[in-house]
């Protein structure tokens, strides 16, 4: 199972970006769906997760301005990321909850995809 993440770049402020991860190899089914980031110094922390059925739960950081979706026949997971400011810079990393079996269920992750927003 490969999760590849892309759609990463540099962006100025006020600017918007929108990141992919498709979950790739022998899947039974895919559970939540998640994305985090990593700054420089700092603790990796969640940005968004959005469960099989589609409930979404975001950081306070990035409410309203960040939105996680997911396409269940592609296994793909995405952020719309809008009004990008500087404290987003970071690499973003998704993760799958998923089963590779009926009885086989683990989390895998990503590469990371790096997001800077600067002028």
């Amino acid at each position: 199972v490969q999760l590849q993440a892309c759609g990463g770049g540099l962006v100025q402020p006020g600017g918007s970006l929108r990141l992919s991860c498709a979950a790739s190899g022998s899947i039974f089914s895919i559970n939540a769906m998640g994305w985090y980031r990593q700054a420089p110094g700092k603790q990796r922390e969640l940005v968004a997760l959005i469960s099989s059925g589609g409930s979404t739960n975001y950081a306070d950081s990035v409410k309203g301005r960040f939105t996680i979706s997911r396409d269940n026949a592609k296994n793909t997971a995405y952020l719309q990321m809008n009004s990008l400011k500087a404290e987003d810079t970071a690499v973003y990393y998704c993760n799958g909850d998923l089963k590779t079996s009926w009885s086989n269920r683990a989390v895998y992750w990503g590469q990371g995809t790096q997001v800077t927003v600067s002028s």
